[in-house]
């Protein structure tokens, strides 16, 4: 395999990485035809083959726009084309990206991470007592779970209010004895399955003097009702002899 050539800027290099060396090679041949409209009838049908080789593109929109400028690109924009579509010159970001700036302090508390801290810095901001402490209760309740999750194991109120003091400064205060009472840091329980369960149940058990007064009504029928060949009990009779003394062959 044919390595790509290293004198290509960087963002054509990916290109010919995107639909390979042989396609490349194709629109590269694009200069050498003088005629115009033959150049872009070629080029319309590089377009088609490299939508085969990355079928995934089809749904997404504008995507013979994309494709006619990724070919113009490889060919080089003094190549003069007729296409369908307008023809834009790439942008390329010359500028370096900015450093994005990671947190250098770790958290006071591994367990709940930079993200409550941020949510009792907000709840701290709050001039309403009623509204802080619904403020502290919902991250007191947030704290727990992540408790959970994070030693794997459950934890107390207890421990969970003075984490939130501890975080917050002071600021942040709840009841403990309050707090287990009501059950404020427990989450929301499902919906109970017991009416659904109960009603297959019931449904089930209802079922079930039908099918044995069927059973009772199968058997007061007479034999020869169930046979379908007459009303001749001995015939019957001499026919499930004879069925009784031949073994049953498999289906063929």
């Amino acid at each position: 395999m044919q390595e790509i050539p290293t004198p290509l800027p960087f963002h054509l290099q990916l290109l010919v990485r995107e639909y390979g060396q042989s396609t490349y090679q194709l629109i590269q041949g694009l200069a050498q035809i003088e005629d115009v409209a033959e150049r872009t009838r070629r080029a319309a049908g590089i377009v088609q083959m490299m939508l085969r080789l990355r079928p995934s593109l089809r749904d997404q929109p504008d995507i013979q726009t994309r494709l006619w400028n990724h070919l113009h690109a490889l060919a080089g924009t003094d190549v003069a084309l007729d296409a369908p579509v307008p023809l834009t010159p790439p942008r390329l970001y010359a500028e370096r990206p900015k450093r994005v700036e990671y947190p250098r302090q770790a958290p006071k508390l591994k367990a709940y991470g930079r993200g409550v801290e941020a949510l009792v810095a907000k709840a701290i901001t709050l001039g309403d007592p009623t509204e802080r402490e619904q403020a502290a209760v919902q991250i007191g309740r947030t704290m727990k779970f992540l408790y959970r999750q994070h030693n794997k194991e459950n934890a107390k109120d207890v421990t969970i209010i003075r984490h939130l003091a501890e975080l917050s400064g002071g600021q942040l205060k709840l009841d403990a004895q309050a707090v287990a009472d009501q059950g404020l840091f427990e989450l929301a329980n499902m919906p109970a399955t017991a009416p659904s369960t109960q009603r297959s149940a019931g449904s089930q058990s209802s079922s079930r003097p039908e099918g044995r007064d069927n059973r009772e009504r199968r058997a007061d029928r007479p034999e020869g009702a169930t046979s379908g060949f007459g009303n001749n009990k001995k015939r019957d009779k001499k026919r499930n002899k004879k069925f009784r003394s031949e073994p049953q062959q498999p289906p063929q």
